[in-house]
């Protein structure tokens, strides 16, 4: 999993148009929906914070938890002085708060980005522990249509104000995809700097996520394409999971 050391400082730039707003949204309505409490929501891989930022305007309490440092310090120096937010330095796959959450969410690949199947059932496993019972797990996972089809061996370029990114695509037989992105932001004497991050994200079979979720005591509730109410069709880049906790034993909460 990448540390997102340089990325972090171009990351908002590069994520100028996703609908933040509109994912926030998606998840209050799925809490108001299915959720037996609507109160703390923890975002996992939060990175620079947008999403806690919206999710702290619809009026929960919000904690971002994220393994880079790069990422969060950029959180905390768009922090308003209004904000609560807390944001923790922890990897997903070794969450261990202090308490349980309403919601748990991890959207726009943050899961695609753990090293493979066996962190995936980790951070699954650690959700489980610190989410109430009747309370949701929603996470999103790019679709083996997205990787083999628009991700693929392809090559995108961004040409931004004071920036460039070359990304370049390798897809392997397994699905996973490993990146290289070559960012070129210029300096104030019209000069450029160089700086290269790679990344990989893991393709995750539908039969293993349903699975994995079960196994750890949640009950799947829906699947749907991105944040639509349809469920994912053969093009779907990605399918957003909606996963319920099951009530706990009485034996077990003693």
């Amino acid at each position: 999993m990448s540390g997102y050391g340089s990325f972090a400082k171009y990351y908002d730039a590069l994520q100028a148009d996703v609908p933040y707003s509109a994912i926030a949204g998606r998840i209050r309505q799925l809490g108001l929906r299915y959720s037996s409490e609507n109160e703390v929501v923890v975002e996992l891989g939060c990175g620079t914070g947008r999403l806690c930022r919206e999710l702290e305007k619809l009026g929960f309490d919000v904690i971002g938890v994220d393994i880079s440092a790069d990422m969060l310090d950029e959180a905390e120096n768009a922090r308003t002085a209004e904000s609560d937010i807390t944001y923790i330095l922890q990897d997903m796959t070794c969450l261990d708060l202090w308490g349980a959450a309403d919601i748990i969410v991890c959207v726009l690949d943050g899961m695609n980005h753990l090293p493979d199947a066996d962190a995936f059932d980790s951070a699954v496993e650690r959700a489980s522990m610190f989410t109430c019972d009747g309370g949701l797990l929603i996470f999103d996972l790019n679709t083996e249509y997205k990787h083999r089809n628009v991700l693929a061996d392809n090559c995108f370029a961004y040409d931004l104000d004071g920036l460039f990114c070359a990304w370049r695509n390798h897809c392997r037989e397994d699905g996973r995809v490993d990146m290289a992105l070559d960012f070129f932001a210029e300096n104030e004497d019209g000069s450029y700097t160089r700086e290269t991050e790679y990344i990989s994200e893991i393709l995750l079979p539908h039969d293993l996520i349903e699975r994995t979720v079960k196994e750890h005591d949640f009950e799947l509730i829906g699947v749907f394409d991105g944040l639509t109410e349809e469920p994912p069709c053969e093009t779907t880049h990605r399918a957003l999971y909606v996963c319920r906790r099951k009530e706990r034993e009485a034996d077990a909460q003693a």
